[in-house]
């Protein structure tokens, strides 16, 4: 399935979208097509492994935009791959926002797509909007308490002080109008990488397409501190799917099925670790075929007429 690049201003900064059109009608209602937009978790791009899901959405009969955040893939913006929660936020709701003006869509039906970190983010996103009627979150980081266990269990003592270290120069300097201090996104077991669990660099390359960098600000520890989902879980309007992996080493079972009761999700569980749900991988066909009969489901019921404050 092919798809159209768009551009699209968020905060002043130009970000890269694809749009998958759908060819199917099975849930268009009066006021047009669903709309879905999704965009990758911790460091990642676009075109590295969201095509898959993507193309399942949009042979279900749901029209697709998915795009790189500013700073990363084919997106404007500096510096460079710098993870901001806000920013990053600020982006989705950008991308939302474009995704309602496409031609033939209903804008009363957005779903919001997120994984892993932008599994938050789009909960986030969702919440107390009557216009977004479900959100997938597939194995979210949303408790940042749990997550840093999880990550700094990976270090020794003087690898996690020094990353520490790294993090706050980091901001130092680019409070001062400097570059930021980098490290490497994931690295093998022992490596300076963010992620240095074991299988975490070869599942990072395996996905990864031609706009991803193997590197980021240090100073992400500091940011995915901020991390808090809890109300706005509970302020969601839409639907929730949260998809959760048993056996996750980076983002705790257990975090993200209390995300779910604040919400009042439906839950998925699968036997398998973070990256196992992801194309390539033996969970894929099945936490994405459980994605498209939930909204399929959700959509379906939630039909509803245009509203004449936003224009096709």
């Amino acid at each position: 399935m092919t798809f159209t690049e768009i551009r699209f201003d968020s905060d002043g900064t130009s970000c890269a979208g694809w749009h998958f059109k759908t060819s199917g009608d099975a849930l268009t209602g009066p006021g047009g097509r669903p709309v879905l937009v999704m965009a990758h978790g911790f460091g990642g791009t676009k075109d590295s492994g969201l095509q898959p899901f993507a193309e399942q959405f949009a042979a279900a009969g749901i029209e697709v935009l998915a795009f790189d955040y500013r700073g990363f893939g084919a997106s404007d913006g500096e510096p460079r791959q710098q993870i901001s929660i806000t920013r990053q936020v600020h982006d989705y709701e950008a991308a939302v926002a474009v995704a309602q003006r496409l031609h033939g869509v209903d804008a009363n039906r957005v779903v919001l797509w997120g994984s892993s970190l932008s599994g938050g983010h789009v909960i986030r996103v969702g919440a107390g909007r009557e216009d977004v009627i479900a959100v997938i979150a597939m194995t979210p980081l949303t408790n940042s308490l749990a997550t840093g266990r999880a990550v700094m269990a990976q270090y020794n003592v003087l690898t996690a002080l020094r990353s520490t270290l790294n993090g706050v120069v980091s901001r130092v300097e680019v409070a001062r109008g400097r570059r930021p201090v980098m490290m490497p996104l994931v690295s093998r077991p022992g490596g300076a990488g963010a992620l240095a669990l074991d299988g975490a660099y070869d599942s990072y390359v395996s996905l990864a397409g031609p706009t991803w960098r193997n590197e980021v600000d240090a100073a992400v520890g500091l940011e995915l501190a901020m991390i808090k989902t809890k109300a706005h879980a509970k302020a969601l309007r839409g639907k929730l799917l949260v998809q959760i992996a048993d056996f996750d080493r980076y983002v705790p079972a257990d975090a993200v099925a209390k995300t779910a009761e604040h919400g009042r999700g439906q839950v998925h569980r699968y036997p398998c670790d973070h990256f196992d749900v992801w194309p390539g991988h033996d969970w894929f066909d099945k936490a994405c075929g459980d994605q498209v009969r939930f909204l399929e489901r959700v959509l379906v019921s939630a039909v509803r007429a245009p509203d004449p404050a936003v224009t096709l």
